[in-house]
């Protein structure tokens, strides 16, 4: 792997450098853009809105519309923003993981002790594991302020970048039913659903991207000049509107599923 930063975090007066690292990666067919006359691919230009003609990279700069006119920035003018938390991920507090809502997470990163920072990078991953607690930073990645914590996974400190509370859109102006009233036998049948569906054990890994795979079926019998006959599919909707029927078809349905399967 290939760190794409490099720098350090502030735990206290405590300084543990650190490499940054990419946790996930791409299962995605690379699929090109081309011209349906002829295949040739599809070339992205960088063209001049005045002229139309295209601009070499080294010619393009950033810039920020300011008073109708634009204010050109330097990759100087991007390190004078702050300087620390470009090479520095300060932890602000430590919380318990559980409040902070799904909705922010973000990326998630790998971090690596660089020499000298070996044992003070287990210290506080070990610290976090004993506490059960996450650690809250910010730091700068291309050109970028972030917001992150950090968390122990096995043996790895986990930098999971988090989005700034002003990054959360509201959900006031959806139409969500406040006023239902719901039976308690409705709730309870509910959760004999519930417990049907959670296994003892439960792991992630059993879950596949089969899209993929489906679509690399389809190009190979493309390839082959094979013809590809469509799937038929509908969704039948409960003519019942009665929540009890349904959550009691769905139980049996589940039973039946279980007793075929075993």
């Amino acid at each position: 792997m290939r760190a794409i930063w490099s720098g350090s975090i502030g735990f206290g007066l405590v300084n543990i450098p650190v490499k940054l690292y990419s946790a996930t990666q791409s299962s995605k067919l690379d699929l090109d853009m081309l011209d349906k006359r002829g295949h040739a691919n599809i070339r992205y230009a960088r063209i001049n809105a005045n002229t139309g003609k295209e601009v070499a990279w080294e010619n393009i700069v950033k810039g920020y519309k300011y008073h109708d006119d634009y204010v050109v920035l330097t990759d100087d003018d991007f390190e004078k923003v702050s300087p620390r938390k470009s090479k520095m991920i300060d932890i602000s507090e430590f919380v318990d993981e559980d409040k902070i809502e799904s909705t922010f997470y973000e990326t998630p990163y790998y971090m690596e002790p660089t020499k000298g920072g070996e044992k003070a990078y287990v210290l506080l991953r070990e610290a976090l594991k004993h506490h059960h607690k996450v650690a809250v930073g910010e730091f700068i990645l291309r050109n970028r302020e972030n917001l992150c914590i950090l968390k122990p996974l096995g043996d790895v400190l986990l930098l999971q970048k988090i989005r700034f509370a002003e990054e959360i859109r509201d959900y006031a102006d959806l139409d969500i039913p406040k006023d239902i009233t719901l039976k308690p036998a409705e709730v309870k049948m509910a959760g004999a659903l519930i417990n049907q569906l959670t296994p003892k054990r439960f792991s992630l890994d059993k879950y596949k991207d089969t899209y993929d795979e489906e679509l690399m079926k389809i190009i190979e019998a493309k390839a082959k000049g094979k013809k590809i006959t469509q799937p038929k599919f509908k969704i039948v909707h409960n003519k019942s509107k009665d929540l009890m029927s349904q959550l009691k078809a769905s139980l049996d349905t589940g039973t039946h599923t279980r007793k075929k399967a075993s």
